[in-house]
């Protein structure tokens, strides 16, 4: 399935370069993490520094700082970074979306809030996995006031004696830090896309991306972002090749697409007009392999 679809991925490539007169990197992952970089760098490099870069990006999120680094390398080799968004471009994906001079986003684009998440076993003993976002740390104060009628001032010294009691303080207080970094990060990265704005205005967007929506599965929309003040539009033509693009990412990339949980699977894809590069993450903790994708017209 992989060698026709790359082929049909890189016309589609070479229409976008064509019609944005840029040099395009396709850029997929279930994850973004640290050791994304090296390939990155390596199909950075190949490119070389180029006046304009788009980025096709479909991914559904991974660690922040992994994100923020990846934003400052691409950087690094233009003057004028495009984030092409056909489908998924959630949680950190939307994070390294904030660095780009503008986001092309297509009908079907997906962004999502930012707010960070504590991970854990369950508290239940049987060790299921628990999720919480710093929202429903955040709004446990709000909650036992409105819902049980609890006063302000004493629903804050209950929630931190019964947060306290749950979780660990120090992870607690590392979680704080966390959600301080991811504001922190956002608003360093919304530089790049909107340096006349005052540093409040980017602290705005950048909180109400974190906890301005009830769910970190909500699905911001492209007129949502354009409603904050992200540089954020329409080019028809260049979304219908990225969808192309989408498409055939779909079919390659994804835990999803294998047939047990132990079987090995792609998870991320590096692309350009020149070649491809394909990741396949293997169960049992053992590291990922990369391997190259000849491509040619």
């Amino acid at each position: 399935m992989i060698q026709p679809d790359r082929f049909a991925m890189l016309a589609q490539i070479k229409g976008i370069e064509s019609l944005r007169e840029s040099r395009v990197l396709v850029l997929s992952a279930s994850d973004l993490d640290m050791e994304i970089l090296p390939a990155l760098y390596e199909q950075c490099r190949a490119i070389g520094r180029v006046p304009r870069l788009d980025v096709v990006l479909q991914c559904r999120g991974g660690i922040v700082n992994a994100t923020r680094r990846v934003a400052l390398l691409l950087r690094q080799f233009t003057d004028h970074l495009g984030v092409i968004v056909p489908y998924h471009c959630e949680s950190s994906a939307t994070i390294l979306a904030l660095a780009a001079d503008d986001i092309i986003a297509g009908d079907l684009a997906m962004f999502s809030p930012i707010d960070p998440h504590l991970h854990g076993g369950g508290g239940d003993g049987d060790g299921a996995a628990t999720s919480l976002s710093c929202q429903d740390v955040k709004m446990f104060g709000a909650m036992s006031e409105e819902w049980f009628g609890v006063s302000s001032d004493e629903a804050r010294l209950q929630s931190l004696g019964l947060l306290c009691n749950s979780i660990f303080p120090p992870t607690l207080t590392a979680f704080y830090r966390t959600t301080r970094e991811v504001m922190q990060i956002g608003e360093e990265l919304l530089r790049f896309q909107l340096p006349g704005q005052p540093e409040a205005f980017r602290q705005d967007v950048v909180r109400q991306l974190m906890f301005g929506y009830h769910s970190h599965n909500y699905a911001l929309t492209r007129e949502e972002l354009e409603k904050l003040g992200l540089a954020i539009r329409r080019e028809p033509e260049v979304e219908e090749c990225a969808w192309a693009i989408s498409k055939v990412l779909q079919k390659i990339v994804g835990g999803g697409l294998r047939e047990s949980a132990e079987a090995p699977w792609n998870d991320a894809l590096l692309a350009t007009r020149d070649g491809a590069m394909l990741r396949k993450r293997r169960s049992g903790g053992f590291l990922p392999r990369w391997s190259e994708l000849a491509v040619s017209s």
